[in-house]
């Protein structure tokens, strides 16, 4: 029986060392930790239980059948984050450059299987050279049966992808139907066609840093959510993520024990908002001063700046923000901004999350680049988001709400739930220089009596009272009281209850 017993062990052995020491070496000398190092960071210790150890490829052409590794080319299994069950598959670099095979799918389709069955996370940490081209067809099958699986489980369960090495060609594509994508600085990168085929075919020439590196995909693209500066960083802010969300649409947030109280009053937020209403504030400011603890993890920060999306907790629950960021932009909403922020919404939606929402915008950004790029599909997106989102839904309009970007910001005409307005809000059509010069054109000339009208709307307008007035507003509150009132406002519609009509599924303007 022992021998028995050793020989199991001796093959356990020989799976964990993947593609052997020499080529691990190769992974460290490059800064990246082995697949294995990858889920040991990642999980709570010794949680991890290995699925397919002992998996090969079946591939015989090409010299193939003479190079075989025990387990293939990724790692798969599940284990806990903080004691919260997650299922992972990591991409085994070592082996075949961690491309994909037949059998290399079917090991992450298995556990992607699994988690919707059980309803927990799937966190993919890919670093891959694509498909396995010795298995042609097989193993473009193999992208599109996980792709299928990635559709499946989308709202169903939390889909994170790290990327920490290469992401290329059909690879791709599976990342992208994920919730959210981390990568690493200067080590990972995402392209559908590389630097060589993309000089060869336009005749640009670009490296793959600029091509598809972080910096790309979190400022300019949007692919990506976050960059972070090592394997090890990126590993361990997406345990802090993995805190944050349900582990499936059939549950509410996670709560976790805090002191912080939930009617703490920061009286320098009456003071936030400047007296002269074109200065700008920053908008993260009030966010970290009222939520738990002053935690407060930003999603795609680097990506239309002039909104802010991301999660925090008030009384122990997590809740996403959604904000106007009157620093960039004058906190205006344009194609970017809104496509950030829809998707987001629709995330919180899915997965039973309450949306807080702080509005300071002025409209949406003027011009023919934004007119001509679809502003007005693009901001139809936020609109439906908001519209469409069922969970419990509070706002907060801080200065400026004009025009129809007032409308979109998750107002009580989207079935907002609880509206509120700090006293320094202004609730109007337009800003009072634009609004007096169309409704007195013909005076435009007589600069006292423009001034004078422009006084008469900003008394008339500037301010959230005639939207009290209406009950679009539920109530004006003082600033330094608005952790106070978002944390009643969340415990009372904890029970809240809406459904949407029936249908098979809704067309967001895409």
């Amino acid at each position: 029986m022992q021998h028995i017993l050793d020989e199991l062990e001796r093959k356990r052995a020989q799976a964990r060392l993947g593609g052997g020491q020499k080529r691990i070496d190769a992974q460290h000398a490059k800064g990246k930790l082995t697949a294995r190092e990858r889920i040991e960071v990642l999980l709570d210790e010794g949680s991890f239980e290995e699925y397919d150890m002992f998996v090969e490829h079946r591939e015989t052409n090409f010299g193939m059948a003479d190079q075989r590794f025990s387990g293939d080319s990724v790692v798969t299994g599940w284990g806990t984050v903080n004691g919260r069950k997650v299922f992972v598959f990591s991409q085994d670099f070592t082996v075949f450059g961690g491309s994909l095979s037949e059998v290399h799918a079917q090991k992450i389709c298995k556990i992607m299987d699994m988690a919707v069955k059980v309803g927990a996370p799937v966190i993919g940490l890919n670093d891959s050279g694509g498909a396995r081209i010795q298995e042609g067809v097989m193993s473009l099958a193999g992208y599109a049966d996980v792709f299928l699986r990635n559709v499946l489980a989308s709202g169903v369960i939390p889909q994170i992808s790290v990327i920490m090495g290469p992401c290329a060609g059909g690879a791709v594509y599976s990342p992208a139907m994920t919730d959210f994508i981390f990568m690493v600085k200067d080590s990972s990168y995402m392209f559908v066609t590389g630097p060589d085929v993309v000089k060869t075919v336009t005749n640009e020439v670009v490296t793959a840093e600029e091509l598809g590196g972080a910096s790309t995909h979190t400022a300019k693209s949007s692919v990506a959510d976050g960059a972070y500066e090592n394997d090890v960083e990126a590993l361990i802010q997406t345990r802090r993520m993995i805190d944050l969300l349900p582990l499936s649409n059939r549950e509410k947030p996670p709560v976790r024990p805090t002191d912080d109280p939930a009617d703490r009053v920061e009286m320098s937020l009456d003071t936030l908002i400047p007296d002269n209403p074109n200065k700008p504030y920053d908008m993260k400011e009030l966010i970290l001063k009222v939520v738990d603890e002053y935690d407060f993890f930003e999603v795609q920060e680097a990506f239309a700046r002039n909104i802010i999306t991301g999660f925090g907790r008030i009384e122990g629950a997590t809740v996403g923000f959604v904000a106007n960021q009157p620093m960039v932009l004058a906190g205006c909403l344009d194609i970017d901004s809104s496509r950030k922020a829809a998707r987001f919404v629709r995330f919180c939606d899915a997965f039973n999350i309450p949306v807080v929402t702080f509005v300071d915008v002025p409209g949406f950004l003027p011009g023919t680049t934004q007119e001509y790029g679809g502003i007005i599909k693009h901001g139809a997106k936020l609109l439906f988001a908001y519209a469409e989102a069922t969970v419990p839904k509070v706002t907060v309009i801080t200065r400026k709400a004009y025009g129809g970007a007032y409308d979109v910001m998750s107002s009580k005409h989207l079935r907002g739930d609880v509206n509120y307005a700090w006293p320094t809000a202004q609730i109007a059509v337009m800003g009072a220089k634009g609004a007096v010069e169309i409704l007195y054109r013909s005076d435009l000339g007589d600069a006292e009596k423009i001034a004078e009208k422009t006084k008469e709307y900003e008394d008339r307008f500037a301010n959230p009272f005639v939207a009290a007035a209406r009950g679009f507003v539920d109530e004006v509150i003082m600033p330094h009281s608005t952790r106070r009132r978002l944390a009643r406002a969340l415990a009372m519609l904890r029970t809240k209850e809406l459904t949407n009509p029936p249908k098979k599924h809704d067309n967001i303007p895409l």
